[in-house]
């Protein structure tokens, strides 16, 4: 999927997500089951014992920079209140870790949710600069969307990526999503506002596409 970092907006309180190829207690997902599973990566809660890695990965200017709100440094306080955010209880929401399912350790972050009350429920993600290029973004998101979709009453998903990152627009193609318009977005870590390209991923297409393997 290419060597750079490439990133879909959104995050809410970190409004874009990042991937390179190309945090959850359980009781925030009102009972959906964890973890959820994919070829090579897991979905599942952040723990503490993620801190040191999660505050590692994340304290990487290029990520900052292609998120909407994630501080950089990256402190330790910011991982911690990353965690106790994956514990709220709000509907159409979670915050998994990604983790490598062959060693257990976390390489990234994904979330969905409502960007108000009534508003439409956005996804995202990032991996840690060591994973980039292996096709784990892929993997994470196709998770995280059947999670969202199987668990609730979501209709439909939307997701953006910066104009410059071509390899998350591959993966939100690979993953359902298609393309309906461009606009701006503030970067905290960019220092100002960068052109982005929103995608939006129907109920109904998921479902014709569910199994994923195709067209990887």
């Amino acid at each position: 999927m290419g060597r750079h970092l490439s990133l879909d907006l959104f995050w809410l309180e970190e409004k874009m997500v990042v991937e390179s190829d190309g945090l959850l207690d359980e009781s925030s997902l009102i009972a959906a089951p964890l973890p959820q599973e994919a070829v090579r990566v897991r979905l599942d809660q952040p723990r503490a014992d993620d801190l040191a890695d999660l505050v590692f990965l994340a304290n990487n200017k290029t990520v900052a920079a292609n998120l909407a709100a994630m501080p950089h440094p990256f402190k330790l306080e910011d991982g911690r209140s990353l965690i106790a955010r994956a514990a709220q209880h709000r509907e159409n929401y979670a915050l998994f870790a990604i983790r490598l399912k062959s060693t257990g350790r976390l390489i990234g972050v994904a979330k969905y949710a409502p960007v108000d009350t009534d508003g439409p429920v956005h996804v995202g993600y990032w991996l840690g600069e060591p994973f980039w290029g292996q096709g784990l973004a892929t993997e994470a998101v196709h998770a995280m969307v059947d999670h969202a979709f199987t668990h609730n009453d979501i209709e439909e998903l939307q997701g953006s990526c910066r104009v410059t990152n071509p390899a998350s627009r591959r993966v939100l193609v690979k993953s359902g999503f298609q393309y309906r318009d461009q606009g701006m977005i503030r970067s905290v870590g960019a220092g100002g506002s960068v052109p982005i390209e929103r995608y939006t991923l129907e109920r109904g297409v998921w479902k014709s596409l569910k199994g994923w393997g195709q067209g990887q």
